[in-house]
Formats: structure tokens, sequence, C-alpha cells
């Protein structure tokens, strides 16, 4: 079977396996795909090379090319008409009297449906708005409903660490974030702290577990009392990239121990 490529769905999408035939591609690379009985538009995150399942049900869904100079000015122009539609849905929850928030809306490359996106605090009975819509767009309708860690990566912007958002750049899926991981990183458990723009935990914490866990493996925890070459002391600070552990006797000295 051919090899797998990772293309995020127009801007806002998700991120899907495609095989990438004879192509020769790279992150970056907007392409054409086959989706959802339509043709339509996303960008290449990254070329796994690995393999289709060759027991899958379902083979991959296909490339079709490389977005030619005619592809992308027509995804500009849906791009175009997809203010509109978001301004004329916005109506349309206000005249329904729904409790919901439009974040964004967009057009599949082929027009043939329009995606808008929305958060809500509760589930929300949007059929009759649904009827509305595709009877003012002539397309297929699809409402989906998202959480504050993917409006932050529609919007986009840069974390604490003067990045670009992690969620914006290159995640392709929102992993569990727990507060053990910030305890295993040592971090201070003060929720501004380690907090994204979203209000949740940072998803860095997630895919830094991993490391955190192999490199403090063998290493004293921080209060843990410990035995050195000058007596019993008590671990103060722990180094883990380093692999130093600063600690204080009971006389007062202190003492830095490298673990190998």
């Amino acid at each position: 079977m051919g090899e797998l490529v990772f293309v995020r769905l127009r801007d806002l999408g998700t991120v899907y396996p495609y095989g990438k035939g004879e192509l020769v591609l790279k992150p970056g690379d907007y392409v054409i795909v086959e989706h959802d009985r339509g043709q339509d538009y996303g960008q290449v995150l990254s070329c796994s090379g690995a393999c289709a399942d060759k027991n899958s049900k379902e083979p991959p869904k296909r490339i079709l090319r490389l977005a030619r100079e005619s592809d992308l000015k027509q995804v500009e122009e849906n791009r175009l008409r997809a203010k509109d539609a978001f301004n004329s849905c916005n109506k349309k929850i206000a005249e329904h009297k729904l409790d919901m928030k439009l974040v964004q809306a967009e057009y599949s490359f082929d027009r043939s449906k329009i995606i808008f996106y929305f958060t809500s605090a509760g589930r929300v009975d949007f059929r009759n708005l649904v009827k509305d819509l595709a009877k003012i767009f002539k397309a297929r309708i699809e409402l989906k409903q998202i959480g504050v860690r993917d409006e932050a990566r529609l919007f986009g912007g840069f974390g604490p660490c003067g990045r670009e958002l992690c969620c914006a750049k290159f995640l392709k899926d929102f992993e569990p974030v727990t507060i053990k991981m910030a305890k295993e990183e040592g971090l201070p458990l003060n929720p501004p702290k380690i907090s994204g723009i979203c209000g949740r935990l940072m998803c860095c914490l997630s895919f830094e577990y991993e490391s955190y866990k192999l490199l403090s493996k063998g290493l004293p925890r921080e209060g843990e009392h410990v035995h050195t070459p000058k007596g019993k002391g008590k671990v103060i600070s722990v180094n883990v990239f380093k692999r130093v552990v600063s600690i204080q006797t009971e006389e007062g000295t202190i003492v830095n121990l490298t673990y190998k």
C-alpha cells in the first residue's frame, strides 16, 4: 500500500492520514484531496513514511494533486464567502434565540458544504437553524460544537513561552493533560502559571511528560531526605536535565550531587 501523509483539512478542520500515491510532498504543501463525497483542500503537516494498513476495511482517501495557483485562488474566494456566511448564520442564531457563540465558518473546496464552528455551555437543538441555512446557501450545512482548546487552535496565537501555540502549529490531536504532569516537571501548581491562553492546562505538559519521567529516573525528589558524603541532608532543588541535586545537610551546608 502507498505511504501516508497527515493533512489538516481546510484551515480549521481535523487532521487525517491520506495516501500520497506517487506525489512528492513536504510539510507545508497545500493539496487537493478527496473527502466526504467531494473535493476539499488541506495542508500537509507531516510525512510519516508509514504505509496504509492492508487489513483496514476502508483504504485511505487519496490526495488528488498539489494545489495549483487556480486552486489557491478559489480557496481565497471561499474564505471571503465564509465571512458572509458567518454573518448570515449569526443573524439566524439571534432569530432562533439559541444559546451558542459562533466562532468561525468555512467552505469546503468545491463549495458543496459549509461548516460552522460554535461553542456553547450545553447541548443546542439547532435543527431549525440548519434548515434555514440550507435554504439560504443551497449547500450541505454542518454545525460543529467545539471546546475552548479548539477555539484557541482556530484563532492561533503565542503561548507563555513566546512561541506559536502547539495546538495551532503541529498537534494532530488533543491528548489528556493532568496536574500530575505539572508535578512531574516540578512546576508551581498555580493555574495561571501552567495554563495556556485557552484557560486549560498547557498542551506541552502532555508531550514533555515521558521525557521528564525518563530523565527523572533515579533522582530523589525535592523535600526528600538522603545521605551524602557530608552526612544526612534534605533535597532542596533538582535539576532534571543536568541530573544535579542540591542538598542541605543537617549542619546547614549545601552539597551538590551529580547522578549518572
